[in-house]
């Protein structure tokens, strides 16, 4: 037998070996190619996960969390329940004492704002190593700045034009339908303001106007080829003239036409779910709440009418979830098998069968379309974010801006000020907010 030679072909294959064990990974992607317990030992190491839950149980399905828990018993889920506005509050606290979870969600745009400040990790590597992006709509990826995505959507909350079938067919005026524009719901909602009671004040409105970006001057704006900021989202953009249009079609419903209840009044009156307006722009998430309240009253959903240029804007909320970047390689490898779950047809289906808000799987949207709970008509807002589906000109300083914005449009939808007025200041302050935040 040749040793020497035994010996250089041993030399050759551990040399082989070492290389194929060595090979480089690149700096940004996750540290580990399999999720925590999949394909380890047959006892993993545990792992402990902190993950902020802000309003509980009832913004995020129980059912989701014991599921996963019973599935992966080696990762420990440590789940801190939080009224949302005391969350919001302590977790600025909590970031700048490098205390925060490991996982928690928040609105897309505060979670952007993570994203530039280094506190959420790029998502986009564990995407790509696990994900098929083409089973999921495009809001999965939502979270993206600068080529980065920061987290992964907790649902999606979209709106929809709703409507109480009753008001309709006591004054024989035609239901909505996905074809309708913002002129056609315009001139329903004369027809169904009466004033039933002979005072010279309407009791039942065509229309109930809503007074926040999202469904209010927001979705106005769009219909009329406006926006509240530029393509770039670094320009105000109140002052364009579409933009006043829509601010004036908006405030009019209030002020002029008299189709819709004053600010004030709508913020009490629950006019819509007490059957005292014909029509209203509807979050999904609030068909659980009005279901409950409201079992017997009897109404249903169309898509968002199309805008004067023929063009659908859905009014698109989304909350992620964010991965803390500095929580440990292996607490991260296991806060991703959990949102993994969270993605899979399991947990989506269990998302939508809390009715909080929409799923991102295209498998467990088609699945939802055939549930038989108020409203029956859910593509209105299935089909809606697949047409036209958009967030609502978000970036890292949204809530800056419209905090600044916000008086202004109280002001205009009161009647207090007139849009072309009221824009010139609002351009100024929320222009100054974007270049501070540059």
């Amino acid at each position: 037998m040749n040793t020497k030679a035994t010996a250089i072909g041993l030399l050759a294959a551990l040399s082989l070996m070492v290389t194929a064990c060595s090979s480089n990974k690149p700096t940004d992607a996750p540290a580990s190619g399999k999720q925590v317990g999949e394909g380890m030992a047959a006892s993993p190491q545990e792992v402990t996960v902190k993950i902020g839950l802000p309003g509980g149980y009832d913004i995020t399905s129980e059912k989701i969390i014991t599921n996963f828990q019973a599935k992966y018993p080696h990762i420990k889920l440590d789940i801190e329940e939080t009224p949302w506005a005391d969350f919001v509050t302590k977790i600025v606290t909590r970031i700048a004492g490098n205390n925060a979870p490991d996982l928690w969600l928040q609105e897309n745009a505060v979670v952007l704002g993570y994203g530039k400040r280094g506190v959420a990790e790029n998502l986009e590597p564990y995407i790509t190593r696990d994900l098929k992006t083409d089973e999921y709509v495009s809001a999965l990826t939502s979270a993206e700045l600068d080529g980065k995505i920061y987290g992964i959507p907790h649902g999606i909350n979209p709106g929809a034009l709703a409507f109480n079938k009753r008001i309709f067919e006591d004054n024989n005026v035609p239901l909505p339908t996905d074809d309708w524009t913002f002129n056609d719901m315009i001139e329903a909602a004369k027809k169904l303001t009466k004033d039933t009671n002979g005072d010279g004040k309407p009791d039942i409105f065509g229309f109930q106007t809503g007074n926040n970006i999202t469904l209010g001057w927001l979705p106005w704006m769009r219909a009329y080829g406006g926006s509240a900021l530029d393509a770039t989202l670094t320009k105000s953009n109140f002052t364009d003239p579409k933009s006043i249009q829509g601010l004036t079609a908006w405030a009019d419903t209030i002020n002029k036409l008299k189709i819709s209840p004053t600010r004030e009044a709508a913020n009490t009156g629950k006019f819509f779910e007490n059957g005292k307006a014909a029509m209203t722009f509807f979050q999904y998430a609030t068909q659980v709440s009005l279901n409950k309240n409201k079992p017997d009253l009897d109404w249903d959903t169309v898509m968002m009418p199309k805008g004067m240029d023929g063009k659908r804007f859905v009014p698109m909320v989304v909350n992620q979830w964010v991965l803390y970047s500095k929580s440990k390689p292996e607490v991260k490898e296991a806060a991703w098998t959990f949102l993994k779950y969270y993605l899979s047809d399991e947990g989506q289906n269990l998302l939508s069968e809390s009715g909080t808000s929409l799923p991102v799987k295209k498998t467990a949207l088609a699945e939802l379309e055939k549930s038989t709970t108020k409203p029956l008509n859910k593509k209105a807002f299935t089909k809606g974010i697949e047409e036209a589906g958009g967030t609502l000109d978000e970036n890292p300083s949204w809530n800056e801006w419209r905090a600044a914005a916000g008086p202004i449009l109280n002001d205009i939808m009161d009647g207090k000020r007139t849009p072309e007025d009221g824009t010139k200041e609002i351009q100024q302050k929320v222009q100054q907010v974007l270049d501070d935040n540059k």
